[in-house]
């Protein structure tokens, strides 16, 4: 519900539509506030909608997830690369952009090396519980990349200036909770590794 909740009052106070700018929200939240985090809670055995599918189901889902969170956020960095031209300001000049930026070229190395998970042989000297190991362990650092770029994003005049009070800090707590919610998931997917290895 967070994970959707927040792109859907992103979308209510930017009017997608209304101005180019405004797409540029909208896109960001839907890529790493709804879509890459459902993607990740595809492999979560206690709020997945796809446990009862086979992994092989759930890998091809959250590989498209994946992709169309990156496509998002592609279009997102695009449209606002492209207003700032149109309105001769610089470019990835803020703490929120610099992090933007680089989440969506994390996400794009996220989405490559995912395909070393879908085609294993690639990599000839690594097993599989490794690169699935790897792979996680860096998803998580990207996606908490994405969240800092949306908390940053928050800070900005104009979220700051449409949205005030405890509803900024309510704002303020989605990416927060989505992240610890990601956080504990990939914990607990390392810790049963472990234990399944001993």
């Amino acid at each position: 519900l967070v994970a959707l909740g927040f792109p859907a009052a992103v979308a209510v106070l930017a009017r997608p539509g209304s101005s180019l700018f405004s797409w540029h929200p909208l896109l960001m939240a839907l890529a790493f506030s709804f879509l890459m985090t459902e993607a990740l809670l595809i492999f979560s055995p206690e709020t997945s909608l796809l446990r009862s599918f086979s992994r092989k189901v759930r890998v091809r889902a959250h590989w498209a997830l994946q992709l169309l969170a990156l496509l998002c956020a592609l279009l997102g960095l695009g449209i606002i690369t492209y207003n700032k031209h149109l309105n001769g300001k610089g470019h990835f000049v803020t703490w929120h952009g610099l992090t933007g930026l680089l989440a969506v070229l994390y996400a794009g190395g996220q989405c490559a090396g995912g395909v070393l998970l879908l085609y294993p042989k690639l990599m000839k000297n690594w097993t599989l519980a490794k690169l699935k190991l790897y792979h996680a362990t860096s998803g998580l650092v990207g996606y908490l990349l994405g969240c800092a770029s949306l908390m940053l994003g928050m800070c900005s005049l104009w979220f700051t200036t449409t949205v005030t009070g405890a509803s900024w800090y309510l704002a303020m707590l989605c990416p927060v909770v989505t992240s610890l919610v990601i956080m504990n998931q990939v914990s607990n997917a390392y810790l049963y590794r472990k234990r399944s290895q001993h």
